[in-house]
């Protein structure tokens, strides 16, 4: 089981709440993320989960709390944690009436990227996007095909996090499986990875994970131990468990 003192983690999380009017989108959750893991936020639509990372990300101002990314406190310095940051949203990040070319072009540029620094990314794009595809329009590719370029694109400025909201949304099984290997390498280079999700079988293959609910977590920490804790035979019973016990409150 994880330890719980945050003293080790590169994202410390302590009292997060957005509110929404009189709605409270997340609330009062605190948790760490370690450097070097991959940690899995579990939960239905509407349970917290993209509010919370464009919070961590500073793209939400937060109500209460406090997001401290690599010592750097996001309320404070923005500007400063987000060159830590790499994020993937659901919608992939990209603009769908340009080619897989011309984006990576933009982030490229926007990232601050030398001319020939631009030229090395496309070159390395033909490693991911076949080369016949790098210029045919985003919003015409496969979402397999989008979801490459999404990743590459979120990597240009070489982040030390990684922030993925649902990268595998609406991708067919094969595609997800291959995605998560894409994720098992970047951990291997040293990357930190916050990824959510609402396919249950896909956090089987975090570090540990969160589980939100109603905007607050109901359970935490390292797959297996948790199944082993509440005595069930998956992180689905588990997930189905859990959001029952919580549903009243």
């Amino acid at each position: 089981m994880r330890n719980n003192k945050m003293d080790a983690d590169i994202i410390k999380v302590r009292g997060l709440i957005k509110k929404f009017g009189n709605f409270t989108a997340v609330n009062s959750i605190s948790f760490g993320v370690r450097k070097g893991e991959i940690l899995g936020f579990l939960g239905p639509n509407g349970a917290g989960k993209t509010t919370t990372l464009k919070m961590i990300m500073g793209l939400l101002k937060i109500t209460e709390g406090e997001v401290i990314v690599d010592g750097i406190d996001v309320s404070k310095n923005r500007v400063e944690a987000k060159e830590k940051l790499g994020y993937m949203s659901q919608k992939f990040s990209l603009y769908s009436k340009l080619s897989p070319k011309e984006n990576v072009e933009f982030f490229s540029g926007i990232s601050g990227l030398s001319k020939d620094m631009v030229k090395t990314k496309i070159e390395e794009l033909k490693y991911t996007v076949k080369p016949e595809l790098i210029d045919k329009i985003v919003g015409d590719l496969p979402p397999g095909i989008k979801q490459k370029v999404a990743l590459f694109t979120s990597l240009i400025p070489d982040p030390e996090i990684l922030l993925l909201d649902e990268p595998t949304s609406g991708v067919d099984p094969e595609t997800r499986r291959n995605f998560w290997m894409e994720i098992y390498g970047l951990k291997k280079r040293g990357k930190t990875i916050l990824v959510t999700t609402h396919n249950i079988d896909e956090v089987e293959y975090a570090d540990r994970i969160v589980i939100l609910h109603k905007g607050k977590i109901i359970v935490e920490g390292e797959p297996e131990y948790l199944i082993n804790e509440h005595k069930v035979d998956s992180v689905e019973t588990l997930f189905k468990k859990a959001v029952r016990e919580n549903e009243g409150n």
